[in-house]
């Protein structure tokens, strides 16, 4: 008989009114437990496959401050998650607009660049790596975004995509190669 998989605990409403009241009655040991059991599922929704682990890093410790500020607007007796979950996707809309415009302004240092050319003969330039990336189909880029970015396991990108590990390899192997084709195309064209 195969073995039953356990399934992927998740965040349970239950108790979490109860810690946020108290957490607004300034009781530390709220604060603490609700800190330990919202952080996971808050480090998931604020992770993007392009975003850093440092970076989603920033972004939860930003959401738990919006949230200290605002813990006096949390009305007692209501479900508490909802209310976590506007605090956290207001964070997250924040920050991608916040990056957004510092991409604008990124783009006119590219443009400068493809000008240029790259800075030596034998050289091949992050700009044109960072195109072989983007010029991966989506599944393949948002493998190796959660693997190498966001340094997240097999089993963790395969739940994050609902697939299986072997097919999250396969992607990676995939576009692994892909690159590595590139990279070997361009040292020799380089070399000539």
């Amino acid at each position: 008989m195969l073995a039953q998989a356990t399934p992927v605990p998740y965040l349970q409403e239950q108790g979490l009114g109860d810690l946020m009241a108290r957490y607004q009655r300034a009781e530390e040991a709220a604060a603490v437990e609700l800190i330990r059991r919202v952080s996971p599922m808050l480090y998931r929704f604020m992770a993007r496959p392009e975003y850093t682990q440092g970076y989603v890093e920033d972004l939860l410790q930003e959401c738990w401050l919006r949230i200290h500020k605002a813990r006096h607007t949390y009305r007692p007796g209501e479900p508490a998650l909802p209310w976590i979950l506007a605090i956290a996707r207001n964070t997250r809309v924040d920050s991608y607009r916040q990056l957004r415009r510092i991409h604008s302004h990124e783009k006119v240092l590219e443009d400068f660049h493809e000008l240029v050319g790259p800075a030596g003969p034998a050289e091949i330039s992050h700009l044109d790596l960072y195109r072989q990336i983007d010029a991966l189909p989506e599944s393949q880029r948002e493998v190796l975004f959660m693997l190498k970015v966001s340094g997240m396991s097999l089993q963790e990108v395969a739940r994050a995509t609902s697939s299986t590990v072997g097919a999250v390899k396969q992607r990676a192997h995939r576009a692994y190669g892909k690159l590595r084709g590139w990279l070997s195309a361009s040292q020799r064209d380089l070399a000539t």
